[in-house]
């Protein structure tokens, strides 16, 4: 989860549907096999300890401390963890009500992690990405290319 602030309200929309659903689906399908309560926030705190260690590696290149956005990941898992213990006997329950939990969640608490991030435009022409977003990339001007044309 390399949330480069140059992309932040576009990599928002894409990055709380993609991991509140890796969050979800692997906490519950480990859950569901082992009968483990707890399993969701323990693997949200093994994402939460890799991105920091991933922060403090760009930190040490020269990048600003809030080049990169430690996502929040352990509230929304704990409501999973929560959501599992009171639907033990159902496992559907668990999976729609805990999935939409987490999927409600977790986009709630990054927004307010996002709104922290120091004056995101200046990060982002300072410290460009090295391939540009499609919607960023120069186009020729295309006048008069026909002119000549028969």
């Amino acid at each position: 989860y390399i949330f480069y602030t140059d992309w932040m309200w576009t990599s928002f929309v894409v990055f709380p549907i993609s991991q509140s659903t890796m969050l979800a689906v692997g906490a519950i399908y480990y859950m569901l096999f082992t009968g483990v309560p707890g399993t969701a926030t323990y693997y949200a705190t093994i994402m939460t300890i890799y991105t920091w260690v991933a922060k403090g590696a760009w930190f040490a290149l020269g990048y600003p401390y809030d080049f990169i956005v430690v996502p929040v990941w352990i509230p929304s898992a704990m409501l999973l963890d929560l959501t599992y213990w009171a639907t033990r006997r159902n496992k559907h329950a668990a999976i729609i009500i805990g999935g939409t939990l987490v999927g409600l969640s977790f986009p709630l608490f990054n927004m307010v992690n996002l709104l922290l991030v120091r004056d995101p435009l200046e990060v982002a022409f300072k410290y460009p990405r090295p391939t540009l977003p499609a919607y960023m990339t120069p186009i020729e001007p295309q006048v008069g290319k026909f002119y000549n044309s028969p």
